[in-house]
């Protein structure tokens, strides 16, 4: 029986296995890489293919570029000799993904794929393969070895081709400068298109059901509007209505341990000065960041027009919730 110790040390293995294989197709990329990813731009559409552990690796390759705004389908090299190769026209450029370089089914595909004038760029681990030799663009995927123990299971080589295809993606975002609104446009659903679609004013909560006190206010009657209000706080502002504070529930707790008797204590005492705000027109994505990206997160963040003026509070939960 295995124990629990060396099947962790299996798995830091493998891990470290495929992180160095990593490192060297890192250290191998050259101009063939920026030729692939010039070709790809300037293609119509991009065919991804390939059999087994590679066509799996093929299809989130066609999707992530997909999702960057670039034109990408997955075509099965089998159901492409059977009428599928008809989506292939010269102006398009076909991802082929081969660890050997010579499997049968895309061995088959190529002078179909050339008597269409598509263009051919292969990931493949053996650079004197078939494919290698028959293709426009050639990326070097090689490994020493797979990193499961028998050396057999596709692991380290599908790791180094999806690694190849991340790369070729991201590559294309900088070459484009694709901004987070053009990638909005391809994902309008889920939490993360509404991310960076939806700003801070859609969500956030005003008028009446904001949580606000002003500069001198006894702090039992901030305590009150907390309570009423529900939101965890309460924003304390100016008599122009300009931010200046907060008190949370974390304050109130830490007040309540600190002194006996807080009746005759104001606002201004124990708030938090100067809070962490948002501007009403941000992301939810950059309200977001605001509240994570800290030593110890947030959870709640006063919100503010262009003259600082508290106008609403956006809540994690809030943000969470807008995907529902």
């Amino acid at each position: 029986m295995i124990g629990n110790s060396e099947l962790v040390l299996e798995g830091k293995r493998v891990i470290q296995e495929e992180i160095r294989a990593l490192e060297k197709i890192c250290n191998s990329l050259d101009n063939s890489f920026a030729e692939a990813v010039k070709l790809i731009i300037s293609s119509k559409n991009v065919i991804t293919t390939g059999v087994g552990k590679s066509g799996i690796v093929a299809k989130k390759i066609a999707a992530t570029l997909t999702s960057i705004g670039t034109p990408a389908f997955f075509l099965h090299p089998v159901e492409a000799l059977h009428g599928d190769i008809g989506i292939v026209s010269e102006q398009d450029s076909v991802l082929m993904l081969s660890k050997s370089g010579s499997t049968d089914e895309l061995v088959r595909l190529v002078p179909f794929i050339k008597s269409r004038s598509a263009k051919i760029i292969s990931i493949v681990c053996n650079a004197k393969s078939f494919l290698a030799e028959h293709s426009n663009i050639v990326l070097n995927a090689s490994i020493e070895k797979e990193a499961c123990s028998l050396n057999i299971v596709p692991t380290t080589s599908t790791t180094v081709s999806l690694a190849i295809g991340d790369a070729i993606a991201s590559s294309i975002i900088k070459y484009k400068n694709i901004t987070t609104i053009d990638f909005s446009r391809q994902h309008p659903l889920g939490q993360l298109g509404k991310n960076i679609t939806l700003r801070v004013k859609d969500i956030m909560h005003r008028n009446s059901s904001l949580p606000i006190t002003y500069l001198g206010t006894a702090f039992r009657d901030a305590i009150i509007e907390m309570t009423n209000k529900a939101l965890g706080c309460v924003c304390v502002c100016d008599k122009d209505s300009k931010l200046k504070g907060i008190i949370t529930d974390g304050d109130l707790r830490r007040a309540l341990q600190k002194n006996d008797n807080i009746s005759s204590q104001i606002v201004d005492d124990l708030m938090t000065r100067n809070p962490i705000s948002v501007n009403m027109y941000k992301f939810l994505g950059e309200a977001l960041a605001l509240m994570e990206n800290r030593q110890s997160q947030i959870s709640v963040l006063p919100v503010v027009d262009e003259q600082h003026r508290c106008v609403g509070l956006i809540r994690l939960h809030d943000i969470v919730r807008s995907s529902l």
